[in-house]
């Protein structure tokens, strides 16, 4: 099914044909500390700690003292984090479907990464097989959950919109919530 996106670039089911996102650059979260946050993804991950800014105040004009860090993964984007001593943040355990930032790896890379974990006193989850890639859970410093997960050979033909019924899911999904019907899982 296409149509015209706002700016009048033909899409398919929303999706544009001349894309402006590229990619991502990264991700920003808040820290509790910079220094216990890079020993996790520098030491303990092995990402790169590229660069740093010390902002002092903000583009709105609001002075303030935090520290903006980022780590480098490997095709260029990055995990950054905010220390920001001064503002107040809940900072508390997330569940898996709350919040997650799952990093791809080889697959040889989980078990090693699974053993590693305990011996560096981090909590630690897995192999879950979600029958498209297996995953392997730690919990950060900052109580985020951060997934180690490897492509099954399966893993592109199982994310291919136009073979997965991915839009026909979600809209039984959105029939059943509206309908007030349980999801099967509850049933």
């Amino acid at each position: 099914m296409s149509k015209t996106s706002g700016g009048g670039v033909p899409t398919t089911r929303g999706v544009s044909s001349n894309v402006m996102i590229k990619g991502l650059h990264h991700n920003a979260y808040r820290c509790r500390d910079s220094e216990e946050t890079r020993k996790f993804y520098e030491d303990f991950l092995g990402l790169p700690l590229a660069t740093t800014l010390e902002i002092g105040e903000t583009k709105t004009g609001r002075m303030t003292h935090a520290l903006h860090t980022f780590y480098r993964l490997d095709n260029g984007s990055y995990l950054a984090f905010f220390e920001v001593p001064s503002e107040p943040f809940e900072f508390k355990t997330q569940d898996d479907y709350n919040l997650h930032i799952a990093l791809e790896v080889e697959y040889a890379d989980l078990q090693r990464m699974l053993d590693q974990g305990p011996k560096h006193g981090i909590e630690t989850r897995g192999i879950a097989d979600h029958h498209f890639i297996h995953s392997i859970y730690f919990r950060d410093p900052n109580g985020y959950v951060i997934e180690l997960t490897a492509k099954m050979p399966n893993h592109d033909e199982v994310t291919d919109p136009k073979k997965n019924d991915a839009r026909v899911k979600l809209d039984h999904w959105q029939a059943q919530k509206r309908a007030g019907v349980p999801p099967a899982s509850a049933r």
